[in-house]
């Protein structure tokens, strides 16, 4: 995944943003190499399943945060990649991954076709804090796909904290069954269904009916805004922000594909 500001020609993206951090992460352990022991997995859907990890020395993270997983065949040839954490801080000495199994993908194909409890991986971070939700603020989420994996963090986080801040979730997914964690979504939660919904649920692409109200009654102090999913998806949803009234500098994005 990469981390971007908006962009297009009426825009004026942000070139930092501090992140006042509450949940302490040292610097220091994130750039160290620490062995993962896989615990548990659960299927989430025919394609994504989430993958649990102990790690004793893990040294927390912010929600929406990465990590760099390492994974090493015993001819000693190493794949890396960047992963979302799916699991909220205060789950110590544990993490989480939500996983797509993407065709011809090395580590996801490994992952879903492979791995088994007591496996080994090693795992570096957390990593960036640009996406990060402390959960100081009013958090707008919108995600795509396995783009709510980072989001899920951050609801889980509100949860487990019992936060008063306000945070709302839009989310959307080809269908109901490729909706990603659907049996945790609560009040705070909207999904949209974009080739086929529930009965009585409309079928269509993420739009200014689902993203305007949301901007017709604000917090005090107004969102802020995470967005996250593929290219296209996170384009089309930051121009409904924007449109909406959604400030720009106060729009993060985390984009792959």
């Amino acid at each position: 995944m990469t981390e971007q500001a908006v962009q297009a020609p009426s825009f004026t993206p942000p070139t930092r943003f501090a992140v006042p951090g509450r949940i302490a992460v040292s610097n220091r352990a994130a750039a160290l190499w620490q062995t993962a022991t896989l615990t548990e997995i659960r299927r989430e859907t025919p394609h994504a399943a989430t993958f649990r990890f102990a790690v004793p020395a893990w040294a927390g993270h912010l929600p929406g945060q990465h990590l760099m997983l390492r994974l090493t065949a015993e001819d000693g040839y190493a794949a890396q990649r960047h992963y979302s954490i799916a699991s909220a801080p205060d789950d110590a000495g544990h993490i989480e991954l939500t996983l797509d199994h993407v065709e011809g993908g090395e580590v996801s194909s490994w992952f879903h076709t492979v791995a088994e409890p007591g496996d080994e991986v090693e795992v570096r971070g957390p990593l960036s804090g640009f996406f990060a939700w402390p959960g100081d603020r009013p958090a707008l989420l919108i995600g795509a796909g396995s783009g709510v994996v980072p989001l899920m963090s951050m609801v889980r986080h509100h949860r487990a904290r019992g936060l008063s801040v306000p945070l709302r979730l839009l989310v959307s997914a080809r269908s109901p069954e490729e909706l990603i964690y659907a049996g945790e979504f609560g009040a705070e939660t909207t999904s949209v269904f974009t080739r086929r919904a529930p009965q009585g649920v409309p079928v269509g692409r993420m739009a200014a009916t689902h993203v305007a109200p949301l901007l017709t009654e604000q917090p005090p102090g107004g969102w802020e805004a995470y967005v996250c999913g593929s290219n296209a998806f996170a384009e089309h949803a930051s121009r409904l922000l924007v449109a909406a009234g959604q400030p720009v500098e106060r729009i993060r994005i985390e984009r792959f594909g």
